[in-house]
């Protein structure tokens, strides 16, 4: 490969997202990963996988059969493994960014497949995509989002009348929403706060600014 600018990580979560939405998130990617039970979901939507992470607890059978070809070098699955323990003490996506970054290093990671499930798996992972130096951007079925940080903006267009939240990730956001029914301007705003909720979107073009510190930002369908 190339020099590598853009990963598409498809999680493994028990709700994925459509086939329409994960060829999305991989469109323009230059590598896709696929942890655990991600693989189905690339597999059902004809994707082709880089990288296979995860400890095969969840994979189906089909995708099983999948990563055993590809440890055995066999053609028609022709992808990376990286096979984790399942006694391990880190999440499959916490050791994913690990693998990334020391393929890539903080390419622009297009997730997917990553907000279905359990509630505590869900926090966990805001948690380690927050930590990512590189940008993050969030597409399911029902949703896109973004995690800013410091100085990031996210312009988003042709949504009139959409619902659009916000919830910070850090101790304190400095945050600004422009064209918005309730807009902001430098606001501080502490970790976890309800005042980005239900936010909704009143012009073909709406912007949100991290001024400080780390969000995460949803546009609803």
């Amino acid at each position: 490969m190339g020099e590598i600018c853009r990963v598409a990580v498809i999680g493994g979560s028990p709700e994925p997202a459509s086939v329409h939405t994960i060829r999305a998130a991989v469109a323009g990617a230059d590598a896709v990963v696929a942890i655990d039970r991600g693989l189905d979901a690339a597999l059902a939507a004809s994707v082709r996988v880089d990288l296979f992470c995860g400890d095969a607890d969840s994979v189906s059978a089909t995708g099983a059969e999948f990563v055993r070809r590809a440890e055995a070098g066999e053609t028609g699955a022709a992808f990376e493994v990286e096979r984790y323990n399942p006694h391990k003490d880190f999440t499959d996506l916490s050791l994913v960014l690990r693998a990334v970054h020391e393929r890539w290093g903080t390419p622009t990671l297009a997730c997917t497949c990553l907000s279905g499930g359990n509630p505590d798996h869900l926090l966990g992972v805001f948690g380690r995509l927050a930590a990512w130096e590189g940008g993050i951007e969030l597409m399911e079925d029902a949703f896109s989002g973004r995690i800013l940080h410091s100085e990031d903006a996210w312009t988003v267009t042709s949504a009139s009348g959409a619902r659009f939240s916000f919830i910070p990730l850090s101790p304190e956001v400095v945050v600004s929403e422009s064209n918005m029914r309730w807009e902001l301007d430098h606001a501080h705003v502490e970790l976890l706060s309800d005042l980005g909720i239900s936010n909704v979107i009143e012009s073909d073009s709406a912007t949100i600014t991290c001024h400080e510190g780390t969000l995460i930002c949803w546009i609803f369908k």
